[in-house]
């Protein structure tokens, strides 16, 4: 004797489509959000280390800063520390310091720029402190998204935006080694807003 078979009516195969499909987007949607969630943190951990890759490369240099000026490519003298708020190059140092791993025929101090160029930071470095000749610097791209980057000196009590002063007697000459007793640096920044930090210089 054959039993009878019931199979599903077109009306349940189709409320159980919709209940299959609503789950669906709804799995789909969660899903989507943790994946753009992860996203955007790993977006914000690459910047943060950008940044304080930046601000720890500047803390480097101005610290170390060392008295000793130098003579570019045209033979003329530069101080051992300059500084332009109108400029590209805002900040010009000579800093002790440089890592020689390979033992190369060279000094341990450095010349480095740190330049603002279409919102973007760059430092430059050379591989000799005088010249004699054009030298074509290297450029490592520090940061972008940078809206600013202004540097002020500290000289004895007085802050100023540019450096190195104009000497205070008319017949006296400036001190090209002369250097401020801080630096005061401000990066400001199109998704962070503003980063300051007070750097004194040794001595």
């Amino acid at each position: 004797m054959n039993t009878p078979t019931h199979g599903f009516t077109l009306l349940e195969l189709l409320v159980a489509l919709a209940v299959f499909s609503i789950m669906a987007i709804a799995a789909y949607s969660g899903l989507r959000n943790v994946l753009y969630t992860r996203a955007a943190v790993e977006e914000q951990n690459r910047r943060l280390a950008a940044v304080q890759m930046a601000v720890y490369r500047l803390e480097q240099d101005i610290e170390q800063t060392t008295p000793r000026g130098i003579r570019d490519e045209y033979g003329e003298p530069q101080g051992a520390l300059l500084g332009d708020p109108l400029a590209d190059d805002r900040l010009t140092l000579t800093r002790a310091g440089w890592d020689n791993p390979l033992g190369q025929q060279r000094a341990n101090l450095q010349r480095v720029t740190y330049r603002l160029r279409d919102g973007r930071l760059w430092r430059l470095y050379w591989p000799v402190l005088d010249r004699g000749g054009p030298i074509e610097p290297r450029e490592t791209l520090l940061l972008d998204r940078v809206r600013e980057f202004k540097a002020r000196f500290l000289d004895q009590d007085d802050w100023r935006d540019d450096w190195p002063p104009p000497p205070k007697e008319e017949d006296s000459k400036p001190d090209p080694d002369r250097l401020p007793r801080a630096v005061e640096i401000r990066l400001i920044l199109e998704d962070w807003g503003e980063i300051t930090r007070l750097l004194p210089l040794p001595g």
